[in-house]
């Protein structure tokens, strides 16, 4: 191989890599933003359950 061709192919490998990094880093992103809509959902039925409860005691004290 050329030195010109040694030249292209580390430049190559080199993009890449940093196409793959920044793959896994938007991928790392995409997870983190799901767990947070997850835990949002969590917290939203754990308010909703607990409003339930409420209306029950009520309902048992009536």
């Amino acid at each position: 191989m050329s030195h010109s061709q040694q030249d292209e192919q580390q430049e190559l490998e080199e993009y890449l890599e940093a196409k793959a990094k920044e793959e896994q880093e938007n991928q790392q992103q995409q997870e983190g933003k799901s767990l947070s809509e997850y835990e949002a959902c969590v917290l939203r039925e754990s308010a909703r359950v607990k409003e339930l409860m409420a209306e029950a005691r009520e309902e048992v004290k009536k």
